[in-house]
């Protein structure tokens, strides 16, 4: 018998891990099983604190930029994609390099490429900074991929030709908040080309309409995810605009805030596409010592997708 109280935890499905976080990080672990330590990522290769020192404990040396790395180490480029200027850099130095970017976020790039090619202007949605949003601009010349982050931005817009111009967005944003901006945009520009199919990746799609099924029964929303992670970010988002006001980014049970709990029996959780499933039941085991729990999940899909990784790390280690 406990005197704790009764809290149910509603846990969303899916939650965590994608398809193209779990792919980059299997690509440093083989990395680290047939070159040894140390191998070098540029950039974290996903964002999250927990997974990237499991891998710098492995023997991953992480940096901003390709010139902190030695020339006869290998490099892998993280999940969030790189301008082309960075695999032409490792090339002309002659490096190993290993390219872990999404392939959601590769098809966005071929996309871009093949407008370019036509001699289309393109107009990404996307936030300024982002890893994300730095490779897939720097695929192209400047000036050939212009960036708006909010509708006011579409009406600043200066194009080069009103009947050529394409969309394409980042893999990670809200979808109701760039069904918005892609509404402006054709308002604007009828003619301009958008995605046959939409750009945001299925697993920011799933997770948010998850949190969106789940928000009329909770009382509070934790997002376990790290703070330069975008689709975390956008999770905490939808989840207060879903009407729950109580919605908090976490990275871990220790940073949860228990007296802005007090009273709440029904609290939401969810984690971030680069949010590993023992951070989760991490924050289930803090719940647990605190509150008698009942744990309920809300499943919106069900997910099985598979990457598979580069085919330098398929093939045998070559002997010295």
């Amino acid at each position: 018998m406990t005197d704790n109280p009764a809290l149910t935890l509603y846990l969303a499905a899916p939650r965590g891990f994608c398809a193209g976080v779990d792919r980059a990080i299997k690509i440093v672990e083989m990395a680290l099983q047939k070159w040894g330590a140390p191998v070098y990522v540029r950039h974290e290769i996903v964002h999250n604190r927990f997974v990237v020192e499991g891998l710098r404990a492995k023997g991953a040396v992480f940096v901003e930029e390709l010139d902190e790395c030695p020339p006869d180490r290998p490099v892998v480029f993280s999940a969030h994609g790189v301008p082309k200027s960075v695999p032409a850099e490792a090339s002309r130095r002659e490096m190993i390099a290993v390219d872990a970017t999404c392939p959601l976020v590769t098809k966005v790039h071929n996309e871009a490429a093949r407008h370019a090619e036509a001699g289309t202007q393109l107009i990404y949605i996307g936030h300024e900074g982002h890893p994300e949003t730095i490779g897939t601009m720097g695929q192209l010349p400047p000036g050939e991929v212009l960036l708006v982050e909010t509708v006011e931005d579409v009406a600043r817009l200066d194009v080069r030709d009103p009947g050529r111009l394409a969309l394409i967005t980042q893999t990670t944003l809200s979808v109701d908040d760039t069904a918005e901006i892609a509404a402006a945009l054709k308002a604007r520009f009828p003619a301009i080309q958008v995605p046959a199919h939409d750009d945001i990746c299925y697993a920011t799609t799933n997770r948010q309409a998850a949190v969106k099924a789940m928000a009329p029964q909770i009382d509070a929303l934790l997002v376990i995810g790290a703070p330069n992670s975008s689709n975390s970010k956008r999770l905490v988002e939808v989840g207060r605009a879903a009407g729950c006001s109580y919605s908090m980014l976490v990275q871990r049970a220790a940073d949860i805030d228990w007296r802005a709990l007090q009273g709440i029996r029904a609290v939401g959780v969810t984690a971030g596409a680069s949010a590993p499933e023992v951070l989760v039941n991490e924050v289930i085991a803090a719940f647990r010592d605190r509150y008698a729990v009942t744990v309920e999940q809300v499943e919106t899909a069900v997910e099985a997708i598979e990457f598979k990784v580069p085919r330098i790390l398929r093939a045998p280690v070559e002997s010295a």
